[in-house]
């Protein structure tokens, strides 16, 4: 199987590159990472101009060569290339698994609107420096390698599914990206962000007409979480019931995905 792997979004971590290697040479020897000279860009904020990160990613997703592209790292400045890539997509880029998280998701949500190819919720090259990291990203690889299910959000159930982070999904209602989730269970997640702020952005997703036929929301990790002054004092799982009672749809709980080493797989659609 041949994997391309590139940066997308914000400058990348090429630091990782021969850890994650060596890990899936012994590991997954079947796969074949190959990494975008992209991956050592760097332009201010971002791996590469806007034009250099669509540029690689045209390559590896119109190369009928590659089985999937794995991504090193999110951040900000995968949105900004939409408008030129999403035209550009040929018959090969049908095929191909996609898989990433966090600012991934400005892509796997225009991907899932066109019903591009398979794209994937789940951990990402850089994830191998987290404490426990090979097992991290072992789940992406054995996912993307052998199917393996133990990789998948234990609460998937045979419905379809798809995961975001809330600040991108936020970004992402109102837009022709958001893809249409009748009948899916919306998994969300967040890091970095303060209690209010997760707050107002729960109120885009209780206001979100193009999310009212969702068949119910889970919160997944809610990490690194901004200190509020003064505290906030409401609970995680009090603002989702809140909000999406505004939206007319269930709660269903926790699931395990978000910006830590448990972060677990999700396709989008049936798994």
């Amino acid at each position: 199987m041949r994997i391309g792997v590139l940066a997308a979004s914000s400058v990348a971590n090429p630091d990782v590159i021969a850890p994650v290697s060596a890990f899936a040479a012994v590991a997954y020897p079947e796969i074949d990472l190959v990494f975008h000279p992209q991956c050592h860009a760097h332009d201010g904020h971002f791996a590469g101009s806007d034009a250099v990160r669509a540029a690689a990613f045209l390559e590896y997703a119109n190369d009928p060569a590659f089985d999937a592209i794995w991504f090193l790292r999110g951040g900000y400045g995968a949105n900004r290339l939409l408008g030129t890539i999403m035209p550009q997509l040929g018959e090969a880029a049908r095929r191909k698994t996609y898989l990433g998280y966090s600012d991934v998701g400005f892509l796997l949500g225009a991907l899932y609107a066109r019903r591009i190819g398979r794209p994937v919720h789940g951990p990402m090259a850089s994830d191998i420096r987290r404490r426990g990291g090979d097992a991290t990203v072992a789940r992406a690889l054995g996912w993307l390698a052998r199917g393996d299910r133990g990789t998948l959000e234990p609460g998937l159930d045979g419905q379809p599914a798809a995961a975001f982070n809330l600040s991108i999904l936020a970004a992402l209602v109102g837009t022709p990206y958001l893809p249409d989730l009748a009948d899916h269970v919306l998994i969300v997640e967040e890091v970095s962000e303060a209690m209010y702020a997760i707050d107002r952005m729960l109120f885009t997703l209780g206001n979100a007409t193009q999310l009212r036929s969702v068949a119910g929301v889970r919160l997944g990790a809610v990490s690194a979480v901004k200190e509020n002054e003064p505290a906030w004092g409401e609970p995680l799982d009090a603002m989702m019931t809140r909000w999406c009672r505004d939206l007319g749809v269930p709660y269903l709980g926790r699931a395990e995905i978000g910006h830590t080493q448990a972060n677990r797989v999700v396709p989008f659609g049936v798994a």
